[in-house]
């Protein structure tokens, strides 16, 4: 059994672009709460092995694939998932002090987000049918823009929580978080990829970074922020975002150059045939 610490002050200062790890068993560190306010962290189990978390701080447990038993506050569920892309998540969240535990059934992983919080709330297991997933931009700009939005649990289901969770599936050679938008409040985008071979590109202001399979991107408060996907690649990215004391996340603000691209009607160019 691998006793869980939390990921806070194991990593050096942090560049925006965290390149993809070397996923070994047990617990991988990727971004530590100075840099953006969250502890993040890719959990790998085999078959029988189990990981207890840190208790002081809230969390949310994500499964990525696999199949496990998870335990908090004398509850047990089950949970299994083989598909980042055709399946909604299982998410475990809770705040702290409540014990969590995870055991693999089969090979596994899953993310480990952890923030302070000292606000209590009950422990709460959202199963794939009570994400909300919306396809989001299906008629703006051709399609173009077309991409699947899974808010696992913000502002409205989790007030008291300090984290805000989802994922998106951005379709191949298509944008998502488009146009740019940014908020007051730190956020970080975890990518994978359909292919191992798949790449995609992320904005941060006026810097653009490739990106690649099992990369983390860390978005300062404030930084306008969008994706785009390699043609032939579809581009899963885990979104979290740190809420602030007296000013948690509820809605972007879109860049102000290209928020015109969201008026009906707007007037793109388009070839004539």
């Amino acid at each position: 059994m691998s006793r869980g610490q939390p990921v806070t002050g194991a990593l050096g200062p942090q560049a925006p672009l965290v390149r993809a790890p070397e996923r070994g068993a047990g617990l991988t560190p990727i971004t530590r709460q100075a840099r953006i306010g969250i502890d993040f962290g890719l959990l790998r189990l085999d078959a029988g092995e189990s990981h207890r978390c840190a208790e002081g701080l809230e969390t949310a447990l994500l499964l990525l694939d696999g199949d496990v038993e998870l335990r908090f506050g004398g509850a047990l569920a089950e949970a299994e998932r083989r598909s980042l892309l055709d399946e909604e998540p299982t998410v475990l969240h809770a705040p702290a002090g409540v014990p969590l535990e995870v055991t693999a059934r089969r090979p596994s992983e899953l993310a480990l987000l952890q923030v302070e919080n000292g606000r209590g709330f009950a422990a709460r297991l959202f199963r794939p049918e009570q994400v909300a997933c919306e396809q989001r931009g299906e008629g703006l700009l051709d399609g173009t823009a077309h991409r699947v939005v899974r808010t696992i649990f913000d502002g409205t289901s989790r007030p008291e929580a300090n984290l805000v969770l989802g994922e998106v599936v951005n379709l191949p050679g298509r944008w998502s978080s488009y146009p740019p938008h940014h908020h007051p409040q730190p956020e970080l985008y975890h990518y994978r990829f359909s292919d191992p071979r798949g790449y995609g590109h992320g904005e941060l202001g006026d810097e653009v970074l490739k990106l690649r399979d099992g990369d983390t991107l860390l978005i300062d408060p404030g930084k306008d922020h969008a994706q785009t996907a390699a043609p032939g690649y579809a581009m899963y990215y885990l979104w979290a975002i740190r809420n602030l004391e007296g000013a948690p996340y509820t809605t972007p603000e879109f860049s102000e150059e290209h928020r015109w691209l969201l008026e009906s009607g707007a007037a793109v160019w388009r070839p004539r045939r």
